[in-house]
């Protein structure tokens, strides 16, 4: 096992596997997540609570350009590993430089966008008040390097398509490791304020990125790639946009969520419940790890398994992944409910952001236990191919329910019906994909 191949999938105990897939995968989770909850516990206390709702501003933009790398990767990573369980190599490749010519198109267009219309684009998003300086100073310098950061997680779900996840571990881990070294001695050391923290944040992406293409040209990737891999194939970029469309179209409705959020918390209880938001959203990056981790070792696995037409294991696959997910989850949520308010004097001694975030956090979180049933759920339907019931499931909780129930709720119950709207959401959705899953199992994964 100390060279795994993607032929492993076929082949091992579903069990090992998981655990082979999504530990790796859950530390390099955990690492990036800590990396920017420390990011921003650094920020928050060395240059201040408006600080923290200024990289919130910022986010979702610069998270939906990345997004753009993620999805492309996410759908040419469900092509490999069905290519690679086919043994129809050649296909694999040639996705591979399909991806990386979307990436490079997509995101160098959006970034330019982004740049030219800073002045409009940062209001947009939050930027207001005494937030909107410290969002504009951030946000220029990060959308630098956010076109390395998308070209990055592109390549990282092609490495754990090929069954090497933990050097998709290292991809992730590096980086964050240098963002708070650099984090330290630009904030702390040299006094730069935010352009210290954004070029922290800039320079780990760099990082990240050469750490990735040594991985790529050296032994240990299959994909050796030719100059006529790169050139655009319409059936390969339909795939590849239709299964990618599922994860693009999730991370948009996240960037259109942060949007609202923070638009609608400023509305309520100006920059106080957007530094609130900010520091939860956070933890809820931080503390799903395992669970995320889950979700992206189960893809392969499944999608392998599936496209080898093995649906006795693709069964097993779904049914230890819920089991390990829900058990992870259930610990999360206890140790959240417990320890909110310590958590967030971890972040800022700011008393009015003290007093409103922990009953925020146990709101957000209370329906945590269950979330595993929704993205396993949604991600077994991607990982098999079937991008329309991925996208519609995967949209569930935050298109269909939580934007609207966002705009309702706070008729009735004000600032704290935003709130309800994270709990309710999740367990619609839930119900949902659960529902689908079910149905799926029972009528398509015909086992004799």
């Amino acid at each position: 096992m100390n060279n795994p191949v993607a032929s492993d999938f076929g082949t091992n105990s579903i069990g090992k596997l998981l655990i082979r897939q999504a530990v790796p995968a859950s530390v390099g989770i955990l690492v990036m997540s800590l990396n920017i909850l420390i990011d921003t516990i650094f920020v928050g206390q060395w240059i201040g609570s408006h600080a923290i709702a200024a990289i919130n501003v910022v986010l979702p933009v610069s998270f939906f350009i990345a997004a753009l790398g993620m999805s492309i990767g996410v759908g040419g990573a469900s092509i490999i590993s069905r290519a690679l369980g086919a043994t129809t190599k050649s296909k694999a490749i040639r996705t591979f430089g399909n991806q990386i010519t979307l990436t490079l198109i997509l995101t160098l267009t959006l970034v330019i966008f982004g740049l030219y219309f800073t002045d409009e684009i940062v209001p947009i998003f939050g930027g207001k008040g005494s937030i909107y300086t410290p969002a504009k100073t951030y946000y220029r310098i990060i959308l630098y390097g956010v076109p390395l950061l998308a070209l990055s997680m592109m390549g990282n779900t092609v490495i754990r398509a090929e069954g090497k996840p933990k050097f998709a571990m290292y991809a992730m881990i590096i980086p964050s490791i240098t963002n708070l070294i650099l984090d330290i001695i630009l904030i702390k050391i040299l006094n730069l304020g935010m352009y210290g923290a954004a070029w922290a944040t800039t320079g780990s992406y760099l990082l990240c990125f050469l750490f990735i293409l040594w991985f790529f040209i050296s032994k240990h990737s299959e994909m050796k790639l030719r100059l006529h891999d790169f050139r655009l194939n319409k059936q390969i970029v339909l795939e590849i946009s239709s299964l990618g469309s599922v994860t693009l179209s999730r991370q948009a409705v996240v960037s259109v969520t942060y949007l609202l959020m923070n638009n609608i918390l400023y509305d309520f209880g100006g920059e106080t419940s957007v530094t609130a938001y900010a520091i939860v959203s956070r933890m809820l990056m931080f503390a799903l790890f395992p669970i995320f981790g889950i979700t992206q070792g189960f893809i392969p696995i499944a999608g392998y398994n599936y496209g080898a037409k093995e649906y006795k294991r693709v069964k097993q696959t779904i049914t230890i992944s819920l089991r390990y997910s829900i058990a992870l989850a259930t610990i999360v949520f206890l140790l959240l409910f417990v320890f909110s308010e310590l958590i967030t004097r971890a972040f800022t001694t700011d008393l009015l952001v003290i007093q409103k975030t922990p009953n925020v956090m146990r709101w957000v979180f209370a329906a945590t236990p269950i979330i595993a049933i929704q993205l396993i759920g949604a991600a077994y339907f991607q990982a098999i191919g079937k991008a329309t019931s991925a996208l519609l499931l995967s949209l569930s909780r935050q298109a269909f329910l939580f934007i609207p129930l966002i705009f309702i709720l706070p008729l009735w119950y004000g600032e704290l019906g935003v709130w309800i709207a994270f709990p309710v959401a999740d367990l619609l959705s839930t119900i949902l994909t659960g529902y689908f899953l079910r149905k799926e199992i029972k009528q398509n994964l015909k086992i004799i």
